[in-house]
């Protein structure tokens, strides 16, 4: 299959981009779309000119390293799907796409299609962890869990912090992300502790890098490859609001409100 890449390029943080016209002639069906990226920048390479730079590593959905913006969508047009295994059998053999990085004041392009996630780094340094000395690993099941509290928490945990709601948000907003962060700790007895003032430390950190407010368009739910339901916005608000009260219950029980 033919395919029309309009690719960004960009050589730093600094510069001017401009979108770049590359034509890949015998893309196979079955190849992901970023090997598709490597067999463009392996026929770049041969002809002297500089490859295109993207985010990448282990290529299994896992990670959260890659992410590209197809034709206006973060990591393309299938949902619940990364941009690794996003397979060219999902465009038609003649199709024009457009490949942006993500577009984002707290992301700043490094080169091409690779932006600096950093800020989601420091969000997560700010409170999205169990500081509390809980003691050694405990046996499974040694500590009773309601089976909707942990498949909740589960949930939340399944972020890969690609940043894919940023991209997706009209106001490059990180509530999903923080969201999910927060929620995964908040919901479980380890997490109770430092529940409130987690979510106002990273709430915090999250205006600090930039990103904007959430105004419900629900784009970041629609765009993230997890699946992650806007919900966990609405748990981060309540323990953002509860951090604020000063007299706030002293424990929290697992999954509250």
């Amino acid at each position: 299959m033919r395919i029309t890449l309009h690719i960004w390029r960009q050589k730093g943080p600094h510069d001017a981009g401009r979108l770049v016209t590359y034509e890949v002639p015998d893309a196979s069906p079955e190849m992901s779309f970023l090997e598709m990226l490597d067999v463009l920048n392996e026929r770049l390479t041969a002809k002297g000119e500089e490859p295109v730079a993207f985010d990448h590593d282990c290529r299994e959905g896992i990670c959260g390293t890659c992410g590209v913006v197809i034709n206006g969508i973060p990591h393309g047009p299938r949902a619940a799907t990364t941009t690794c295994q996003l397979h060219m059998r999902s465009f038609r053999d003649g199709d024009h796409l457009t490949c942006e990085p993500w577009r984002a004041r707290a992301f700043p392009v490094i080169r091409d299609l690779a932006v600096d996630r950093s800020a989601f780094d420091r969000i997560v340094e700010a409170g999205g962890f169990i500081g509390v000395n809980t003691g050694s690993a405990p046996d499974g099941n040694s500590i009773p869990i309601p089976k909707k509290t942990a498949d909740l928490s589960m949930d939340a945990a399944a972020c890969i912090g690609c940043g894919a709601c940023v991209a997706a948000c009209p106001n490059a907003s990180a509530m999903l992300f923080v969201a999910a962060k927060i929620s995964h700790l908040g919901l479980l007895p380890q997490g109770q502790p430092e529940r409130f003032d987690r979510a106002a430390k990273m709430v915090a950190r999250m205006d600090g890098e930039g990103f904007g407010n959430c105004t419900n368009t629900r784009e970041c739910e629609a765009a993230c490859p997890k699946e992650i339901g806007v919900e966990f916005i609405a748990r981060m608000n309540r323990d953002f609001l509860r951090a604020g009260v000063a007299d706030r219950p002293e424990k929290a029980t697992a999954g509250g409100a």
